[in-house]
């Protein structure tokens, strides 16, 4: 063969190639990305919070060539079933709930890497498995209106215990007689004689504080009222309540088969504080955008 028919071949090999290249290579897909082997489901508990790191989650795994599904609005009560029974194959869940409502183990003064090993060794019986939790715990706390803090001086909850007779609290009922409600804040702190306490529905606690009805009410440390200037969480000055971090559950199947989630996920997580999950509840609660834009624009800026 001479030399002129071999550069022909040559050519004719290569843009051989180059049509295969783009014919079965995904339309728009960079070399770097991936595609799991079937789609994945990722869930959410029925709040906020849950829905846009599910959000995040989602977006930032197609954006690698996954194939997602989303599942959102999972009744907390029945989401440990759901992934359990392979319905959802992850969803963002927290260290403290994993190993005291689903395990009902004793984590209150645990710090929050042994809250997060039980958690882990706890689902792994399940087949399930945590990855990196996150800085950012969504706890149990207290709420107080900023202007009644600013009265009385009061900024944590050994300050709210000496001056609790000022304080008109808008309890929730259950959260009276929890171990982790009042119960056990006497037992850590002392005892709280409130100078008043009426139970309203937890749906209106902001609103009963804003027009002047109380001045306290039990709250989760992550709420996006929080982030105003009209609120904020008293500090628990004797570490009484266990971390609850962010953490992804997830089915090991799903990590088996596809291994390379788990940096992304992780690389997410580590950038989620309580100040960032505070701020993004409050993009949603407070200033009314949906948590699909919320979770796009913090993919946008921080990933």
């Amino acid at each position: 063969m001479n030399k002129k028919k071999t550069w022909s071949l040559a050519i004719l090999i290569v843009i051989i190639l180059a049509i295969i290249a783009v014919v079965v290579w995904p339309k728009g897909q960079k070399n770097n990305t991936v595609q799991s082997k079937s789609p994945i489901t990722i869930g959410s508990k029925n709040f906020t919070e849950s829905k846009i790191v599910m959000q995040i989650y989602t977006d930032a795994l197609k954006k690698a060539g996954y194939n997602v599904k989303t599942k959102p609005n999972i009744s907390s009560s029945v989401v440990y079933q759901a992934i359990k029974s392979g319905q959802v194959d992850l969803y963002p869940e927290y260290t403290g709930t994993i190993a005291m409502t689903y395990l009902k183990k004793h984590i209150v003064g645990k710090t929050p890497a042994q809250i997060a090993a039980i958690a882990k060794e706890g689902v792994a019986k399940e087949n399930l498995t945590t990855l990196n939790y996150a800085p950012g715990s969504d706890a149990q706390g207290i709420a107080i209106k900023t202007s009644v803090a600013k009265k009385y001086g009061i900024k944590t909850i050994s300050d709210l215990q000496k001056k609790a007779n000022k304080i008109r609290f808008a309890s929730q009922g259950e959260f009276d007689k929890r171990e982790d409600g009042i119960p056990g804040l006497e037992k850590a702190y002392g005892k709280f004689n409130f100078k008043s306490e009426k139970i309203y529905d937890p749906s209106l606690k902001y609103k009963v504080l804003a027009r002047g009805d109380g001045d306290i009410t039990p709250a989760s440390t992550t709420e996006g009222q929080l982030a105003t200037k009209d609120f904020f969480a008293l500090k628990d000055d004797k570490n009484f309540w266990p971390a609850y971090n962010l953490v992804p559950l997830v089915r090991e199947k799903t990590l088996k088969d596809n291994p390379g989630i788990k940096k992304i996920l992780n690389k997410i997580d580590a950038k989620l504080t309580t100040k960032e999950l505070t701020l993004l509840n409050k993009k949603v609660d407070v200033d009314g955008e949906s948590y699909q834009a919320v979770a796009k624009e913090w993919l946008k800026n921080n990933y």
